[in-house]
Protein backbone atom coordinates (compact mmCIF):
# COMPACT_ATOMS: atom_id res chain seq x y z
CA UNK A 1 0.00 0.00 0.00
CA UNK A 2 1.62 3.17 -1.07
CA UNK A 3 1.42 5.61 1.71
CA UNK A 4 -1.70 8.91 1.52
CA UNK A 5 1.23 11.36 0.49
CA UNK A 6 1.72 9.23 -2.90
CA UNK A 7 -1.73 8.55 -3.99
CA UNK A 8 -1.85 12.16 -3.85
CA UNK A 9 0.35 13.34 -5.56
CA UNK A 10 -0.41 9.98 -8.10
CA UNK A 11 -3.98 11.47 -8.49
CA UNK A 12 -2.51 14.95 -9.33
CA UNK A 13 -3.77 16.78 -5.94
CA UNK A 14 -0.67 18.98 -5.54
CA UNK A 15 -1.99 22.19 -3.93
CA UNK A 16 -1.70 22.59 -0.11
CA UNK A 17 -5.07 23.29 0.99
CA UNK A 18 -6.40 20.74 -1.40
CA UNK A 19 -4.30 18.32 0.19
CA UNK A 20 -5.92 18.83 3.20
CA UNK A 21 -9.07 18.76 2.43
CA UNK A 22 -8.07 14.66 1.04
CA UNK A 23 -6.96 14.55 4.32
CA UNK A 24 -10.35 14.90 5.83
CA UNK A 25 -11.68 13.06 3.18
CA UNK A 26 -9.10 9.74 4.41
CA UNK A 27 -9.97 10.31 8.21
CA UNK A 28 -13.57 10.76 7.90
CA UNK A 29 -13.92 7.15 5.90
CA UNK A 30 -11.35 5.62 8.31
CA UNK A 31 -13.76 6.38 11.03
CA UNK A 32 -16.98 6.07 9.21
CA UNK A 33 -16.32 2.88 6.79
CA UNK A 34 -12.99 1.18 7.95
CA UNK A 35 -13.30 -1.89 6.18
CA UNK A 36 -14.62 0.40 3.15
CA UNK A 37 -11.55 3.04 3.52
CA UNK A 38 -8.80 0.11 3.37
CA UNK A 39 -10.52 -1.70 0.84
CA UNK A 40 -9.92 1.51 -1.22
CA UNK A 41 -6.48 1.99 -0.03
CA UNK A 42 -6.11 -2.17 -0.98
CA UNK A 43 -7.47 -2.56 -4.00
CA UNK A 44 -7.51 0.69 -6.01
CA UNK A 45 -4.07 1.97 -8.00
CA UNK A 46 -3.17 4.82 -6.10
CA UNK A 47 -3.92 7.58 -8.43
CA UNK A 48 -7.58 6.54 -7.99
CA UNK A 49 -7.90 6.22 -4.59
CA UNK A 50 -8.58 10.07 -3.51
CA UNK A 51 -11.24 9.65 -5.94
CA UNK A 52 -13.09 6.82 -4.81
CA UNK A 53 -12.90 8.28 -1.26
CA UNK A 54 -14.05 11.51 -1.93
CA UNK A 55 -16.97 10.15 -3.84
CA UNK A 56 -18.01 7.96 -0.95
CA UNK A 57 -17.15 10.15 1.71
CA UNK A 58 -19.39 13.14 0.32
CA UNK A 59 -22.15 10.80 -0.31
CA UNK A 60 -21.89 9.48 2.83
CA UNK A 61 -21.89 12.87 4.90
CA UNK A 62 -24.71 13.47 2.79
CA UNK A 63 -26.69 9.83 3.75
CA UNK A 64 -25.73 10.88 7.74
CA UNK A 65 -27.55 14.26 8.01
CA UNK A 66 -30.71 12.31 6.94
CA UNK A 67 -30.51 10.06 9.69
CA UNK A 68 -30.04 11.88 13.02
CA UNK A 69 -32.07 13.87 15.04
CA UNK A 70 -35.66 14.76 14.87
CA UNK A 71 -37.68 15.33 11.72
CA UNK A 72 -37.40 18.48 11.83
CA UNK A 73 -33.63 19.18 12.66
CA UNK A 74 -32.87 16.77 9.76
CA UNK A 75 -35.19 18.88 7.59
CA UNK A 76 -33.73 22.21 8.46
CA UNK A 77 -29.48 20.61 8.65
CA UNK A 78 -30.04 18.83 5.49
CA UNK A 79 -31.86 21.93 3.80
CA UNK A 80 -28.58 23.70 4.35
CA UNK A 81 -26.18 21.46 3.50
CA UNK A 82 -27.98 20.81 0.19
CA UNK A 83 -28.35 25.11 -0.55
CA UNK A 84 -24.23 24.57 -0.02
CA UNK A 85 -24.05 22.03 -2.76
CA UNK A 86 -25.78 23.74 -5.34
CA UNK A 87 -24.27 26.56 -4.77
CA UNK A 88 -20.71 25.04 -4.75
CA UNK A 89 -22.06 23.38 -8.43
CA UNK A 90 -22.37 26.47 -9.90
CA UNK A 91 -19.42 28.54 -8.21
CA UNK A 92 -17.22 26.16 -7.94
CA UNK A 93 -16.12 26.60 -4.49
CA UNK A 94 -17.32 25.28 -1.01
CA UNK A 95 -16.66 26.03 3.04
CA UNK A 96 -16.55 22.00 3.49
CA UNK A 97 -13.70 20.55 3.18
CA UNK A 98 -15.72 17.19 2.19
CA UNK A 99 -17.57 19.33 -0.84
CA UNK A 100 -14.24 21.09 -1.96
CA UNK A 101 -12.70 17.55 -2.00
CA UNK A 102 -15.43 16.22 -3.92
CA UNK A 103 -15.84 19.20 -6.22
CA UNK A 104 -12.54 18.53 -7.92
CA UNK A 105 -13.22 14.86 -7.91
CA UNK A 106 -16.22 15.14 -9.89
CA UNK A 107 -14.36 18.02 -12.29
CA UNK A 108 -11.49 15.43 -12.72
CA UNK A 109 -13.66 12.69 -13.50
CA UNK A 110 -15.82 14.65 -15.44
CA UNK A 111 -19.01 13.40 -13.35
CA UNK A 112 -21.93 14.03 -14.88
CA UNK A 113 -23.92 16.95 -12.48
CA UNK A 114 -26.96 15.18 -13.05
CA UNK A 115 -26.14 12.29 -10.69
CA UNK A 116 -25.25 14.77 -7.97
CA UNK A 117 -28.67 16.51 -8.50
CA UNK A 118 -30.66 13.45 -8.76
CA UNK A 119 -29.06 12.31 -5.13
CA UNK A 120 -29.64 15.86 -3.63
CA UNK A 121 -33.56 15.22 -4.71
CA UNK A 122 -33.58 11.92 -3.37
CA UNK A 123 -31.93 12.42 -0.55
CA UNK A 124 -34.99 14.36 0.61
CA UNK A 125 -37.12 11.26 0.85
CA UNK A 126 -35.38 10.11 3.96
CA UNK A 127 -36.17 12.86 6.10
CA UNK A 128 -39.52 12.21 7.12
CA UNK A 129 -39.83 8.52 5.78
CA UNK A 130 -43.10 6.58 6.79
CA UNK A 131 -42.54 3.34 4.93
CA UNK A 132 -43.30 1.23 1.42
CA UNK A 133 -46.46 0.24 0.87
CA UNK A 134 -45.26 -1.92 -2.15
CA UNK A 135 -42.39 -2.94 -4.23
CA UNK A 136 -43.30 -0.64 -6.54
CA UNK A 137 -43.38 1.98 -3.98
CA UNK A 138 -39.81 0.47 -2.59
CA UNK A 139 -38.45 0.94 -7.04
CA UNK A 140 -39.10 4.10 -7.05
CA UNK A 141 -36.90 4.78 -3.47
CA UNK A 142 -33.97 2.60 -5.30
CA UNK A 143 -34.53 4.69 -8.59
CA UNK A 144 -34.70 8.14 -6.93
CA UNK A 145 -31.84 7.41 -4.16
CA UNK A 146 -29.84 4.58 -3.66
CA UNK A 147 -29.16 4.33 -7.30
CA UNK A 148 -27.95 8.12 -8.39
CA UNK A 149 -25.95 7.75 -4.70
CA UNK A 150 -23.96 4.56 -6.38
CA UNK A 151 -23.31 6.56 -9.48
CA UNK A 152 -21.25 9.33 -7.45
CA UNK A 153 -19.55 7.07 -5.73
CA UNK A 154 -19.08 3.93 -8.75
CA UNK A 155 -19.65 5.51 -11.26
CA UNK A 156 -15.95 7.61 -10.57
CA UNK A 157 -14.49 4.56 -11.57
CA UNK A 158 -15.39 5.96 -15.31
CA UNK A 159 -14.38 8.84 -16.48
CA UNK A 160 -17.41 10.79 -17.21
CA UNK A 161 -19.54 8.47 -15.59
CA UNK A 162 -19.57 5.35 -17.41
CA UNK A 163 -21.55 3.96 -20.11
CA UNK A 164 -25.36 3.25 -20.07
CA UNK A 165 -24.56 -0.74 -19.44
CA UNK A 166 -22.67 0.37 -16.82
CA UNK A 167 -25.55 2.53 -14.97
CA UNK A 168 -27.48 -0.39 -15.79
CA UNK A 169 -25.64 -3.03 -13.94
CA UNK A 170 -25.52 -0.21 -10.82
CA UNK A 171 -29.02 -0.17 -11.38
CA UNK A 172 -29.14 -3.50 -10.60
CA UNK A 173 -26.75 -3.47 -7.39
CA UNK A 174 -28.51 -0.66 -6.00
CA UNK A 175 -31.34 -2.91 -5.57
CA UNK A 176 -29.78 -6.09 -4.33
CA UNK A 177 -27.48 -3.85 -1.91
CA UNK A 178 -30.54 -1.46 -0.19
CA UNK A 179 -32.75 -4.93 0.20
CA UNK A 180 -29.29 -6.16 1.81
CA UNK A 181 -28.65 -2.66 3.81
CA UNK A 182 -32.86 -2.75 5.00
CA UNK A 183 -32.32 -6.40 6.37
CA UNK A 184 -28.49 -6.12 7.98
CA UNK A 185 -29.73 -2.83 9.78
CA UNK A 186 -33.57 -4.51 10.26
CA UNK A 187 -33.38 -4.26 14.33
CA UNK A 188 -31.75 -0.71 14.40
CA UNK A 189 -34.17 1.09 11.76
CA UNK A 190 -37.10 -0.74 14.08
CA UNK A 191 -35.58 0.90 17.09
CA UNK A 192 -35.60 4.62 15.14
CA UNK A 193 -39.26 3.91 14.14
CA UNK A 194 -38.61 2.96 10.68
CA UNK A 195 -39.29 -0.01 8.93
CA UNK A 196 -38.32 -0.40 5.63
CA UNK A 197 -39.58 -3.91 4.72
CA UNK A 198 -42.60 -3.10 2.19
CA UNK A 199 -45.93 -3.78 3.97
CA UNK A 200 -46.88 -5.76 1.13
CA UNK A 201 -44.33 -8.55 1.84
CA UNK A 202 -45.08 -8.12 5.57
CA UNK A 203 -49.01 -9.07 4.79
CA UNK A 204 -47.63 -11.66 1.93
CA UNK A 205 -46.13 -13.84 5.00
CA UNK A 206 -49.06 -13.02 7.84
CA UNK A 207 -46.38 -10.68 9.98
CA UNK A 208 -46.92 -7.51 11.58
CA UNK A 209 -44.88 -4.53 12.50
CA UNK A 210 -45.25 -5.53 15.79
CA UNK A 211 -44.00 -8.96 15.44
CA UNK A 212 -40.45 -7.28 14.31
CA UNK A 213 -40.63 -4.14 16.69
CA UNK A 214 -41.02 -7.60 19.85
CA UNK A 215 -38.56 -9.88 17.91
CA UNK A 216 -41.06 -12.37 17.62
CA UNK A 217 -39.38 -15.75 16.21
CA UNK A 218 -42.22 -16.75 13.85
CA UNK A 219 -42.51 -19.34 10.94
CA UNK A 220 -43.64 -16.44 9.00
CA UNK A 221 -40.82 -13.94 10.59
CA UNK A 222 -38.80 -16.71 9.23
CA UNK A 223 -40.33 -16.78 5.60
CA UNK A 224 -40.24 -13.01 5.73
CA UNK A 225 -36.37 -13.17 5.82
CA UNK A 226 -35.55 -16.22 3.78
CA UNK A 227 -37.74 -14.44 1.33
CA UNK A 228 -36.43 -10.85 0.79
CA UNK A 229 -32.40 -12.70 1.24
CA UNK A 230 -33.56 -14.66 -1.74
CA UNK A 231 -34.84 -11.72 -3.60
CA UNK A 232 -31.61 -9.63 -3.16
CA UNK A 233 -29.54 -13.01 -3.84
CA UNK A 234 -31.06 -13.34 -7.23
CA UNK A 235 -30.35 -9.29 -8.23
CA UNK A 236 -27.04 -9.22 -7.02
CA UNK A 237 -25.63 -12.02 -9.07
CA UNK A 238 -27.51 -10.23 -12.03
CA UNK A 239 -25.76 -7.21 -10.84
CA UNK A 240 -22.48 -9.27 -11.90
CA UNK A 241 -22.67 -8.21 -15.39
CA UNK A 242 -20.53 -5.03 -13.43
CA UNK A 243 -17.44 -7.08 -13.82
CA UNK A 244 -18.26 -6.90 -17.69
CA UNK A 245 -18.65 -2.47 -18.02
CA UNK A 246 -16.12 -1.74 -14.76
CA UNK A 247 -12.89 -0.74 -15.81
CA UNK A 248 -10.18 -3.24 -15.13
CA UNK A 249 -8.35 -1.05 -12.89
CA UNK A 250 -11.11 -1.13 -10.28
CA UNK A 251 -12.10 -5.00 -10.73
CA UNK A 252 -10.96 -5.97 -7.86
CA UNK A 253 -12.99 -3.43 -5.50
CA UNK A 254 -15.75 -4.12 -7.44
CA UNK A 255 -15.37 -8.16 -7.50
CA UNK A 256 -14.68 -7.30 -2.97
CA UNK A 257 -18.29 -5.39 -2.38
CA UNK A 258 -20.09 -8.20 -4.98
CA UNK A 259 -18.90 -10.79 -2.68
CA UNK A 260 -19.00 -8.29 0.91
CA UNK A 261 -23.08 -8.52 0.14
CA UNK A 262 -22.83 -11.89 -0.82
CA UNK A 263 -21.32 -12.69 2.61
CA UNK A 264 -23.64 -10.50 4.48
CA UNK A 265 -26.62 -12.76 2.82
CA UNK A 266 -25.03 -15.93 4.05
CA UNK A 267 -25.13 -13.80 7.57
CA UNK A 268 -28.72 -13.12 7.23
CA UNK A 269 -29.86 -15.69 5.83
CA UNK A 270 -28.39 -18.17 9.06
CA UNK A 271 -29.31 -16.00 11.26
CA UNK A 272 -33.05 -15.40 10.24
CA UNK A 273 -35.76 -13.88 12.35
CA UNK A 274 -32.79 -12.42 15.23
CA UNK A 275 -31.97 -9.83 12.62
CA UNK A 276 -34.66 -8.23 14.24
CA UNK A 277 -33.53 -8.09 17.67
CA UNK A 278 -29.93 -7.71 16.74
CA UNK A 279 -28.14 -5.99 13.85
CA UNK A 280 -26.17 -7.65 11.17
CA UNK A 281 -22.14 -7.10 11.31
CA UNK A 282 -19.51 -7.72 9.05
CA UNK A 283 -16.97 -9.82 10.69
CA UNK A 284 -13.44 -8.23 10.76
CA UNK A 285 -11.39 -11.89 10.07
CA UNK A 286 -13.66 -12.39 6.81
CA UNK A 287 -13.69 -9.14 5.55
CA UNK A 288 -9.47 -9.71 5.55
CA UNK A 289 -10.08 -12.61 3.78
CA UNK A 290 -12.36 -10.88 0.98
CA UNK A 291 -9.70 -8.51 0.60
CA UNK A 292 -6.86 -10.94 0.70
CA UNK A 293 -8.68 -13.10 -2.02
CA UNK A 294 -8.77 -9.37 -3.77
CA UNK A 295 -5.19 -8.80 -3.77
CA UNK A 296 -3.58 -7.77 -7.02
CA UNK A 297 -1.47 -11.09 -6.77
CA UNK A 298 -5.34 -12.94 -6.94
CA UNK A 299 -7.59 -13.89 -9.80
CA UNK A 300 -9.62 -10.41 -9.74
CA UNK A 301 -12.35 -12.07 -12.04
CA UNK A 302 -13.44 -15.11 -9.63
CA UNK A 303 -16.86 -15.97 -8.83
CA UNK A 304 -19.05 -14.35 -6.37
CA UNK A 305 -18.94 -15.45 -2.73
CA UNK A 306 -22.19 -17.72 -1.86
Amino acid sequence: MRTWRRSLEAAGVSQGALRGDYGEVARFMRRREPAGYLAVRLLVPAAHQPHALAGYAFASYTDDLCDRGTVQERVLRYDDWSAQVRTALASGGAGHPLLRAFLHTAADRGLPHRWIESYLDGARIDLDFTGFATEDDYQRYVERLTWPFLMITTGLAHQGGGSAEFAAGCRLFADAAQRTDFLTDLSEDLRDGRLYLPASDLERHGVTREDLEQGRDLPGVRALITATAATARATLREADVLMDHCPAEHRRLMRFVLDLHHQRLDTVTARGASVARRPVRDRPLRCLRLLAQGSPSQDADRTPVG
